[in-house]
């Protein structure tokens, strides 16, 4: 009861905050790759779709009430993730509180966030993001779906999603690698029309996030 009521008092903060965090993880996987990402899509989100994002993002834990400060977290990784039985409980009231978690696979972490996933919603499954979603509509019209940033295995970019009573709660974005595009430009030497669709999908993502 206790708990329920303290996720009660936090849920109107998910509503009217404008902040942004990337979400720390168990399991060795490297959850701080991209460390220019989130303060780079900040600053063009501010720039262009009128928020107010604090550019000095935040890390916050799987498992961490801090989490419910934030409308907006991203995750990423390369490699292994493991969600504790606190993390799949925590992650779990903040998508039902009205939290918005984004996970980018940096390029190999896919077989070990479904697995993980799997214990956050045991009666959910990942299920495609149609093309005709709001989400690749505004600001930025994505009339093809999520744009493809990386190569990785050649395949076609693709956008998984968890729903809960028709909101997506949450966004799996694989084989498009959108992290790699809002790094800074030296980073990976991507061209300014790549970076600058990764940079406006992800103010999608952050649009969508904050409003919905």
């Amino acid at each position: 009861m206790k708990k329920l009521l303290y996720i009660l008092l936090l849920a109107p903060a998910l509503l009217t905050a404008q902040e942004i965090a990337v979400l720390k993880y168990s399991g060795g996987g490297d959850w701080y790759g991209n460390p220019t990402s989130l303060p780079n899509l900040a600053k063009f989100c501010n720039r262009n779709i009128n928020t107010k994002i604090n550019a000095k993002t935040a890390t916050v834990e799987a498992g961490s009430a801090d989490i419910f400060s934030y409308p907006f977290v991203h995750m990423t990784g390369h490699g292994n993730v493991v969600f504790s039985d606190n993390d799949v409980i925590n992650l779990r009231n903040y998508l039902y509180s009205g939290g918005f978690l984004h996970i980018d696979d940096n390029y190999g972490m896919d077989k070990y966030i479904r697995k993980e996933l799997s214990k956050v919603f045991p009666d959910k499954e990942l299920t495609a993001v149609a093309v005709g979603h709001e989400i690749f509509k505004g600001p930025f019209s994505f009339p093809q779906g999520m744009p493809k940033i990386h190569e990785h295995d050649n395949k076609a970019p693709q956008a998984w999603g968890i729903f809960i009573e028709g909101r997506l709660v949450l966004l799996y974005t694989v084989e498009t690698d959108l992290g790699d595009g809002w790094e800074d430009q030296e980073v990976h030497n991507d061209p300014r029309e790549v970076r600058e669709k990764a940079l406006k999908m992800g103010a999608n993502i952050v649009n969508y996030a904050f409003k919905n």
